[in-house]
Parts: C-alpha cells; sequence; structure tokens
C-alpha cells in the first residue's frame, strides 16, 4: 500500500471518529426594550424600570442556547463589572426575550447586557439607567 493510500485511510478513519458540530445559527438582530414585545426600544431606563432584551435569532435550531447575563459596569452602589444576573433560554429562530427586574429601585449608572450563543460570546448592548 502506498504511503498516499495509508494518510487517506487514516484521514477517513479519523473524519469518522471525531464528532463535529456546525451550526449556521446567529443572532440577527437584538435591542432593548421598555416593554415584553420589543416595541419600545431604548438604551435609557429609569429606576423603576423591567429591563427587556429581545433577541432575534436566525437559521437557529431548536436546541440552540442563548444566554443574557446582565451586568452593572459602573453605578453607584455596586463594584465596577458586577453581574447581576443571567439567564438561559433554549430556542429556534425567531423571537427570544429575557427580562430583567429588581425588587428596589435600580442604581443609577451604566449597564450592559452579554448575549452569548450556544456558549459563545456574540452581541453586547449598553445601556444607562437614568434618575
Amino acid at each position: 500500500m502506498t504511503l498516499f493510500r495509508v494518510g487517506l485511510l487514516l484521514s477517513a478513519a479519523c473524519i469518522a471518529a471525531c464528532s463535529f458540530e456546525f451550526s449556521t445559527a446567529n443572532i440577527s438582530e437584538a435591542w432593548l426594550a421598555r416593554d415584553d414585545a420589543g416595541k419600545k426600544k431604548t438604551k435609557t431606563f429609569g429606576t423603576k424600570d423591567t429591563f427587556y432584551c429581545v433577541v432575534h435569532l436566525a437559521n437557529a435550531p431548536d436546541d440552540t442556547r442563548i444566554k443574557a447575563v446582565w451586568i452593572a459596569v459602573k453605578c453607584e452602589g455596586a463594584p465596577e463589572n458586577y453581574e447581576i444576573g443571567s439567564a438561559v433560554v433554549t430556542a429556534g429562530s425567531g423571537e427570544v426575550v429575557h427580562k430583567m427586574t429588581l425588587p428596589k429601585a435600580w442604581p443609577v449608572g451604566a449597564y450592559k447586557v452579554e448575549l452569548h450563543l450556544n456558549d459563545e460570546l456574540a452581541k453586547t448592548l449598553e445601556f444607562q439607567v437614568q434618575s
């Protein structure tokens, strides 16, 4: 058997033994809103608002994981880049809505939400809370 054929057989065996995961899933759009329908888009919230993040997934199989990590970047009474909370939703193509609330008023300052698609950072949205 020639060296070329041995290499070809080894390559074929390796490909057959390896597990590949490929997805064309992507975040085609994402925005922040004051309502769960996503109609009142904003980048500025009040201290008593609920934060909504609307994510539009495209080319996504039903087992696509979208994680939202809410972070207080620089605000009153919190350390810089403090993770407030996170949530994971499994969905397919279409809209996914994440929301974040506090039982008290939000501190004034700069915030962001990091959107992870299948455990990889895909998009970051920055916003402000003003009194």
